[in-house]
């Protein structure tokens, strides 16, 4: 067990014993301010289809803590107010505690992620409230594009770390990179999360903005990846994608989230889908405080409900099923011992090639080796037009020692053939009368 989930545990025995001491053995939770006719409060479908209402009856995710690697969670007080716990800045633009929105374009989108994985929802039960209302954030501001001074791969490396440092049990990752492979800078940093008994959730990524199948870190063995589905629990064609690492399946389309400014936003995509699940993890490690990270996902994806016509058991549009948060607490799941979600440090292993280490320099012993014989004096200069004593030795008298001989041959068999052509005309020359 670790540090962590050791303390977890004392602060919810503690919780329980308190409880029983005031208000008797058979005290129950008191109700969470929730009023469903509320039209924000009713706009979030999600809490009644993924049973989230009937698991608050359980817990609400006290003790708990998650962390939102995305654009900073931004100061408002009745979303936020007690529920950010600690932050920083990791693109070098932000502010230090994390809470200053980066980009022109997505800087409500942390805020956004965080009001639905934790959002605190007004006192009198109406406005927006986030799935696991009493778990605590941390708010890691990262940059993309133009609005980080960091390299983005190094951002989230850091990012991770510093949420495993400061007490996330949780870590919401609600972005995607468009690309399978991820900067080896993060095999480390994943794997640490990993090593500390941290639930990493990350979004599928979105068809709408172009993303046709999911990229990393959806593809990083061990975490929980989320696809996306609509109101029906269908497949989203836009605000979702596939892959065969998708693990689960949450709503993404008709969301809302709470902006930087406190204005309640619709929008869609598994960037909410991913929060979502985060906070379904955070009411299981609140009902569960020694349960380890490897079975809070098994826990995510045994008790899912069953798509029709889905592949079996890990379809790539809906992975095990849509997300069930009460049946995620109560059902009886055995431990696991391994990450249902794949194992991170032995694809390391395998797929990353391992530093070469220097060979041996072999010992030899040196051989004597005899001095070659001093070459020959160099032969005095001498005119190039005149052949020289190397030339007539190996060249000129071998010549003349192998043409002399075969001149003679010729010319003796010239003058052979000579007189018998000469004995042959006189013969013919001589008259009938002297036969």
């Amino acid at each position: 067990m670790t540090a962590r989930r050791t303390l977890r545990s004392a602060a919810a025995m503690m919780v329980v014993a308190a409880s029983v001491l005031l208000l008797g053995a058979t005290a129950t939770p008191p109700p969470i301010p929730d009023d469903p006719s509320d039209p924000t409060r009713a706009s979030e479908y999600w809490l009644d289809g993924a049973r989230i209402r009937e698991a608050w009856q359980t817990t609400r995710g006290k003790g708990v803590t998650i962390a939102v690697i995305d654009t900073g969670i931004g100061k408002v007080p009745e979303v936020f107010g007690d529920a950010v716990v600690g932050g920083t800045d990791v693109s070098g633009a932000g502010t230090p505690d994390g809470r200053t929105p980066l980009g022109a374009i997505d800087g409500n989108h942390g805020s956004w992620v965080a009001s639905l994985a934790a959002g605190r929802g007004a006192a009198d039960g109406t406005g927006m409230i986030g799935v696991a209302p009493e778990a605590n954030l941390l708010s890691i501001s990262v940059g993309f594009g133009a609005a980080a001074a960091v390299p983005f791969t190094e951002q989230v490396a850091k990012g991770m770390r510093w949420a495993v440092d400061n007490g996330a049990d949780i870590i919401n990752l609600s972005f995607t990179t468009n690309t399978l492979d991820w900067d080896e800078s993060w095999d480390d940093a994943f794997l640490y999360a990993f090593e500390h008994d941290v639930v990493v959730v990350v979004a599928a990524g979105n068809r709408g903005s172009g993303t046709n199948i999911i990229g990393a870190p959806a593809t990083i063995p061990g975490v929980l990846t989320v696809g996306g589905v609509d109101q029906t629990g269908t497949a989203s064609v836009e605000a979702s994608t596939q892959g065969i690492t998708i693990g689960i399946s949450a709503p993404s389309e008709g969301l809302i989230g709470v902006s930087a400014d406190g204005k309640v936003e619709r929008w869609r995509g598994t960037s909410g889908a991913a929060p979502i699940v985060a906070g379904v993890a955070a009411l299981i490690r609140s009902a569960h405080p020694d349960i380890k990270a490897i079975d809070v996902i098994n826990r995510i994806i045994k008790t899912a409900i069953p798509v029709p016509d889905a592949v079996k058991p890990q379809d790539p549009l809906y992975g095990y099923g849509l997300v069930d948060a009460a049946a995620a607490i109560s059902a009886n799941i055995p431990p696991v011992s391994a990450n249902p979600m794949g194992d991170l440090a032995e694809w390391v292993r395998y797929f990353r090639r391992a530093e070469s280490e220097p060979q041996p320099v072999p010992s030899m012993t040196p051989v004597a080796v005899p001095p070659l014989p001093a070459a020959d004096a160099p032969s005095e200069a001498a005119s190039p037009l005149l052949p020289s004593a190397d030339s007539l030795r190996y060249g000129t008298l071998p010549l003349i020692a192998l043409t002399v001989p075969g001149i003679l041959v010729a010319l003796g068999v010239t003058a052979a053939a000579r007189r018998i052509r000469s004995a042959r005309v006189s013969v013919r020359q001589i008259p009938d009368s002297e036969e």
